[in-house]
């Protein structure tokens, strides 16, 4: 695996002077052997003007957050960082790599979660080239391997969980974005660090049921939260019953034998468990009478 050389070539603004001047007495070397047949002045001037003028090919600029890969004959011969204008072998080739951090919004999948429910989900990659080398030999085409690899992460960590969930302890997409995110960076560092590519950010940017399926989810989810409301309201009528039957013993206020105690109970359970307002009852009997 090619690993990135930085090297630093000659400076391109003290060579550029050098061929500009070499040229125009090149062409005097060509005038004056014409002038005074001197046979060897106007082969000098031919190869000054020859070497000068390939030799401009060499010059290139490196831009601010760009690298520029040389290659010699199929070898790598090392990578520029640094900005500016500089001088190498007008025989090796360049290739310019983008160094700025750069968005990738993959496309809008459609995936089977944990619980092989068809969901509608998309990401947003934030991510930037941090070794030239591995991005140009390593993988064929860099910027189409990070779309194809975050959308097949994407892929693989939606089927990993389900879209809702009301149990405890367990992830879900809709309900724990940060773990949800959290993985799918660890999932596409591990996935494009071949690529000389370092991932910034990933996070879900779209997250829905299939339309197919969308209004029965819909129902279910109204459904299980009714139920998750409802196991709530229950525990806590429960938890209050307790208290007022303990407060009511310790303060000895009144004593209850048990069928007493379990009229109070239901009268208290379906006051408190009630979706309506309870509606007083005077009681001016007897519970035997």
């Amino acid at each position: 695996m090619l690993r990135e050389n930085e090297v630093r070539p000659v400076p391109g603004l003290l060579v550029a002077i050098l061929l500009i001047a070499a040229i125009p007495a090149s062409v005097a070397l060509i005038i004056w052997g014409s002038r005074y047949s001197a046979p060897v002045s106007i082969i000098a001037g031919g190869i000054g003007i020859t070497v000068a003028s390939l030799s401009f090919k060499g010059l290139f600029t490196v831009d601010p957050n760009e690298g520029q890969v040389l290659t010699l004959f199929g070898n790598y011969a090392g990578t520029v960082r640094r900005s500016g204008l500089w001088f190498v072998n007008p025989f090796i080739h360049r290739t310019a790599v983008s160094l700025r951090v750069r968005n990738f919004e993959t496309n809008k999948l459609k995936v089977n979660d944990a619980q092989s429910n068809p969901v509608e989900i998309g990401a947003i990659v934030v991510w930037r080239v941090t070794d030239t080398a591995e991005a140009i030999f390593e993988v064929n085409d860099y910027v189409q391997y990070v779309a194809v690899q975050s959308e097949s992460a994407l892929r693989a960590l939606a089927s990993t969980h389900p879209y809702d969930s009301h149990g405890t302890g367990e992830i879900s997409l809709s309900t724990h974005q940060t773990e949800v995110n959290k993985g799918l960076l660890e999932a596409l560092h591990e996935r494009l660090a071949k690529a000389g590519v370092e991932v910034i950010e990933a996070r879900i940017s779209h997250l829905a049921y299939s339309p197919e399926i969308a209004a029965a989810m819909l129902q279910r989810q109204q459904a299980s939260a009714i139920v998750a409301a409802r196991q709530t309201i229950v525990e806590g009528a429960v938890g209050m019953v307790e208290m007022a039957l303990e407060a009511l013993k310790a303060r000895d206020i009144v004593e209850l034998d048990g069928e007493r105690k379990a009229a109070m109970v239901s009268n208290l359970l379906v006051v408190l468990c009630s979706e309506r307002s309870a509606q007083p009852v005077v009681n001016t009997g007897s519970l035997y009478t």
